[in-house]
């Protein structure tokens, strides 16, 4: 199991119990995209609907995973009746090996993503310790104040679900990820029937999905892409790589039947990839996805007969199509191959992907990407989806999530324009009072972000981060000071240093950082003070040398 290290209670001046009333409050994916995870309160108790994570970012350097700060819950757990699971992507579930063990409460998921939880758990070590229950569509769950009913609706994933949330004080219908898709590859269909069932009930909010608020198309099906992937990988002259979510089943389904149209094998790249082609499998789905050859194997074939599914569509250094394209895996690609990125580029990314773009141009590799061919369609619903859903539920309140702030903004006046009487956009640590009366924001509570370094989860804006952002954009100078009994220099001081611009006067730098710090130098017993007084000593040195102003950090040793 992994540690967790530097994480304290934060303090509240108010307790938030709810009382005779329905509270909403986001602790994550609410002003961004990824990390989703949400709280409704009613009579004392809370419901907990995922627990995601979402990817490292240029402002935490050597991180790969940011999981939501569940602290205000956590303080909480012996009020919370469970955590409802709405499908199995990673900014839904990615969290909960590193949390749920800490809210000691049970997780409801249907089979598929159950798998994927119940394997992540397994890497981790928690097997036994987190209670996973399943439920199936039809099923209600009674979990306290609270009556959930999960509604089956289209994503790019298995058993994706939206949550109808009963209670005394209100009626809630919880998007999750969704897009109308008549004619999914994968799962079932979108049924307009069963959400005018829901509306004609009458729904006081419609918690919903904000990804592609400013889309003015239809996200399109599934099935859609198999002409536009059969027609690229058909043409091509050598090797293809087609990278995508390895999460995203569906796409798993479209590409494994082109492969067999085209005449060609399959090998798979990537630990994550394998992981849910084995989960969906041991579910009912993907189970007549070719089998796969292995990279040897794989090498052997003649290039226009292998297809490689890989992960790295986002331009993560170390995810398979990174290393392929870096020379550093045992796929190789050259002259005539072929890279197929079958997936949305995130915004943020677009470096990142640039990069992996320029290295694979370099072995001659042709890219192709949605805007050279029809290789790819949302799992979020675009502007007409949104309204009509809109007219099937007919919430009297749409509170916009899973986007950031632009996003929800938009879904808001598009469902005020689309006739919703009233909308409220949130960002996390917000708690809204859904009811009684109209929706508004009553408070502000503790949110913020974890960072899973290592084996290790810190404060996303503790000081080991805020160290390494230092480390990175500044250097280090280390200085070892030795002092005899009566503190005097007893040699010369040591300087080694690290990222600091001064490359072809390095030797000449070190030798004026070293003398800096032995001027420094008082006959003076207040240790700390020395430190100090050498420290800053050798930073303006280094400020004059190069502008900038380095870490410096200081050892002193008495002899």
């Amino acid at each position: 199991m992994r540690g967790r290290a530097g994480i304290g209670g934060h303090q509240i001046g108010m307790t938030v119990t709810p009382g005779n009333e329905l509270l909403f409050l986001a602790l994550g994916g609410s002003g961004e995209i990824g990390m989703n995870a949400n709280l409704y309160g009613t009579q004392g108790k809370w419901l907990m609907v995922d627990c995601g994570m979402t990817f490292g970012e240029a402002d935490y350097p050597g991180i790969d995973l940011i999981l939501p700060d569940l602290d205000f819950i956590e303080r909480r757990r012996k009020d919370l009746v469970g955590l409802v699971l709405t499908h199995g992507h990673e900014d839904h579930i990615g969290a909960i090996p590193y949390l749920a063990a800490d809210l000691q409460v049970p997780l409801y998921a249907t089979p598929f993503t159950a798998g994927l939880i119940a394997h992540k758990l397994e890497e981790e070590g928690l097997s036994g310790q987190v209670k996973l229950r399943l439920i199936h569509p039809g099923d209600v769950l009674d979990l306290g104040p609270f009556r959930v009913t999960p509604v089956p609706l289209a994503h790019s994933i298995p058993e994706s679900n939206g949550l109808l949330i009963e209670t005394d004080h209100g009626r809630i219908f919880h998007t999750g990820d969704w897009k109308l898709d008549p004619t999914p590859v994968l799962g079932n269909p979108t049924s307009p029937d069963q959400l005018r069932a829901i509306g004609d009930r009458g729904i006081d909010v419609m918690v919903c999905d904000s990804t592609n608020a400013f889309t003015d198309k239809e996200s399109g099906s599934e099935a859609e892409v198999y002409d536009g992937l059969l027609k690229v990988v058909d043409e091509a002259r050598g090797r293809v790589v087609v990278t995508t979510f390895a999460s995203n089943a569906a796409r798993l389904h479209t590409i494994g039947k082109v492969a067999e149209a085209t005449g060609r094998r399959v090998a798979v790249a990537g630990r994550s990839i394998e992981r849910y082609l084995k989960v969906a499998r041991a579910t009912g789905y993907l189970t007549d996805f070719p089998d796969t050859v292995r990279y040897d194997e794989a090498m052997r074939l003649p290039r226009r007969e292998l297809l490689v599914v890989a992960t790295g569509g986002q331009g993560e250094p170390r995810a398979a199509l990174g290393r392929i394209a870096a020379g550093q895996h045992e796929i190789k690609l050259g002259e005539a191959d072929t890279v197929v990125f079958s997936s949305r580029q995130i915004p943020g990314n677009e470096n990142a992907v640039g990069r992996v773009m320029n290295q694979l141009a370099m072995l001659g590799v042709q890219t192709i990407t949605e805007r050279q061919a029809h290789v790819h369609v949302s799992g979020h619903p675009g502007r007409p989806e949104l309204q009509r859903m809109y007219e099937w539920i007919r919430p009297k309140t749409l509170i916009p999530v899973h986007g950031e702030r632009r996003h929800m903004l938009e879904q808001a006046r598009l469902g005020l324009a689309s006739g919703i009487p009233g909308a409220l956009v949130q960002v996390n640590g917000d708690l809204v009072r859904l009811a009684p009366g109209a929706p508004k924001k009553i408070g502000e509570e503790h949110v913020g972000r974890l960072v899973l370094d290592g084996d290790v989860i810190l404060p996303a804006d503790g000081s080991t981060i805020n160290e390494r952002r230092r480390l990175a954009f500044q250097g280090v100078i280390a200085i070892s000071v030795v002092l005899n009994k009566n503190g005097a220099l007893a040699a010369d001081p040591q300087v080694r240093i690290v990222g600091v611009p001064v490359e072809e006067d390095r030797d000449d730098f070190i030798r004026d950082a070293a003398q800096t710090a032995a001027k420094a130098v008082e006959p003076i017993r207040d240790e700390e003070k020395l430190r100090e007084n050498i420290r800053l000593a050798v930073r303006r040195c280094a400020t004059l040398w190069t502008g900038k102003k380095p870490n410096v950090e200081v050892l002193v040793t008495r002899l």
